[in-house]
């Protein structure tokens, strides 16, 4: 039978990687779509993610893994070196980092029309307790993680390109960019791309800062964030890859790559860290929530971001940087936690990186359980800072070492944790996990989840499938007890609606087949095959497998984008931003798209 699904692979891939199908640039950056008209997190099809580039190193492991050649693998960790992880050009003054002070603190609000938030130095911020040895383990003082969105084609015109700053619209190639900055309700429709290196070239007269940070003045600066979930992907590409051409005999291929996986490892453990390094545990108040002093700012969670940035200046250098106060059940990756603390290979050169990452499995595993619901799928998550600053949460709320629960952590619109998609994919890794290791906690969490998704799932008789979508949630989970786990009879998930989401889809299928690998669990392994057989069979089309979609949300083209009654600046194209802008009339590229009639 592996032959059978061998040969599928194959098939797909040769779709996935002609050049004629348009999935990547002239440079082999992978694209978000083959389509330029998509409107997702990324605001344009022709952008980038890290998470796409991640998923291109998975999909090249597993190429080595069916052909035994490693060289595309170590190519796609190489392009993404180049162009997603910031070069020390990009990144140029954090020698001037001080990490007993990582930052200066704002507050995150509720809606854009409140921002710029200003920043407050009154607010005592803790101290960084990994900088120095990563500095001393690799020889730099610079981060080494992928930015999490780029614009590949340069249709916005920043020419953010690697090592070059605002070098606009006659550049070709990627483009460092950044969106949402203005809180939980600023949807994808509400934002205002910014090149990732503020030269004050284009936006107002302080380039795009003021529309975000409040100051007495503004410098030039650079900034990146970070998307944990990505990096930890990575890592966990690179566990396999490195299994697998082991298996071959081929270990020697990857090693060099899958050594720049545990260096990723390493500084991702920043994500673990709250956004100002206070302490992790009933931290309410700006100012009574006590800075952190080292490893007690560590929540051992994947967090939502973590970022740096500094001024371009490198005679007037400052820098800083930050964590995420924010943890949602989708991003955690206990696999690559395992891979980081315990698989030689993988295993971080810092001091303390191994004990971190053998922390935060534990801890993610325990996470997962706190989140499960009654029913069995897995809540949002938690926060050390309610409402993104600090704030007092409601009286009653469920706690997980101290850290508020939270049932759409980070975003509102769409909330966060209303899309089946994040179950899938992090219930995958628990999976990958639980095969690898047998593990008592893993199975536990994953015995519950499967029995729920399979009863929500349907296969019809012509091999077409329907898998949950649209989760709502109600209730809470009882607050943590590591030593007598509550059952969370208060904590409830209804499916609102199904979907036949091919990419959703796939992630669930390898969940089970993981799943059903260790446990010997047969519905499971049915199930799985069965998603893959009626995809295969249904779906299939020139450029690969897909079902249509629709987007009843691309009504919005014409939301109003806040901006501050005064601030007037303009676009690389020309496009003014001013206080009636659109997401479409600071995009006005849209107009010009092939697909643009069926918004219109």
């Amino acid at each position: 039978a592996s032959k059978a699904y061998d040969a599928r692979f194959l098939e797909l891939y040769g779709k996935i990687t002609n050049p004629a199908n348009g999935y990547f640039s002239p440079e082999g950056i992978p694209y978000h779509s083959v389509e330029t008209l998509i409107v997702e997190a990324p605001d344009h099809g022709h952008e980038t993610t890290s998470e796409a580039y991640s998923y291109l190193l998975w999909l090249q492991a597993m190429y080595g893994k069916v052909t035994g050649d490693w060289t595309k693998f170590n190519g796609a960790w190489e392009i993404m070196e180049k162009y997603m992880i910031p070069t020390h050009a990009d990144q140029p003054t954090n020698s001037f980092y001080n990490a007993s002070k990582p930052a200066t603190y704002a507050p995150e609000l509720d809606t854009p029309n409140e921002y710029p938030a200003k920043l407050d130095t009154g607010v005592s911020v803790g101290s960084d307790p990994i900088a120095g040895e990563l500095k001393s383990a690799y020889g730099t003082d610079d981060v080494y993680g992928m930015h999490w969105l780029q614009d590949v084609d340069n249709v916005y015109g920043f020419g953010n390109a690697p090592g070059k700053c605002e070098a606009g619209p006659s550049d070709t190639g990627p483009s460092y960019i950044n969106t949402f900055q203005r809180g939980a309700q600023e949807s994808v429709w509400e934002t205002v791309p910014q090149p990732t290196c503020d030269a004050f070239k284009y936006g107002g007269k302080n380039g795009y800062l003021d529309l975000f940070t409040g100051d007495a003045s503004y410098a030039k600066q650079w900034k990146f964030t970070n998307a944990p979930d990505a990096d930890a992907r990575a890592v966990q590409a690179a566990y396999w890859a490195d299994l697998w051409a082991k298996e071959q005999g081929k270990g020697s291929a990857v090693s060099a790559t899958v050594g720049k996986a545990a260096k990723m490892g390493d500084y991702l453990r920043y994500s673990m860290y709250d956004k100002y390094f206070k302490k992790v545990g009933n931290c309410v108040g700006p100012s009574t929530c006590p800075a952190g002093t080292g490893k007690d700012a560590s929540m051992y969670l994947l967090s939502w971001y973590y970022a740096w940035g500094g001024a371009t200046d490198t005679n007037a250098g400052w820098a800083w940087r930050i964590g995420s106060s924010h943890a949602h059940g989708g991003y955690q990756n206990p696999l690559a936690a395992y891979a980081l603390a315990n698989y030689a290979p993988l295993k971080p050169k810092s001091a303390t990186g191994a004990a971190d990452w053998a922390k935060s499995m534990d801890r993610q595993l325990e996470f997962y359980r706190w989140l499960q619901s009654s029913e069995g799928a897995i809540a949002g998550g938690a926060t050390n800072s309610w409402a993104g600053r600090y704030a007092t949460p409601p009286s009653g709320k469920s706690t997980f070492y101290g850290m508020y629960y939270d049932e759409k952590p980070v975003y509102h619109d769409p909330p966060s944790n209303q899309w089946f998609g994040f179950q899938a994919w992090s219930m995958e890794r628990v999976a990958e996990l639980y095969q690898q290791t047998g593990n008592a906690q893993a199975k536990t969490v994953l015995d519950k989840w499967v029995k729920w998704a399979l009863s929500k799932t349907t296969f019809n008789p012509d091999g077409t499938y329907r898998i949950p979508s649209t989760l709502q949630w109600s209730g809470q989970p009882d607050t943590w007890n590591a030593s007598s786990p509550g059952a969370n009879n208060g904590l409830h998930v209804t499916v609102a609606d199904y979907t036949n989401d091919v990419g959703v889809a796939a992630a669930y299928a390898k969940t089970l087949t993981y799943y059903a690998d260790r446990s010997g669990d047969t519905e499971a392994a049915s199930a799985a095959k069965k998603l893959l057989d009626g995809m295969w069979a249904n779906h299939q089309d020139a450029l690969g497998i897909a079902v249509p979609e629709n987007r009843t949300d691309y009504n919005r083209f014409d939301d109003p984008v806040y901006i501050p009654s005064g601030w007037t600046g303009t676009m690389p194209n020309g496009d003014a931003i001013n206080s009636s802008s659109t997401f479409d009339s600071i995009r006005s590229f849209y107009e010009d798209d092939p697909a643009w009639s069926k918004i219109e």
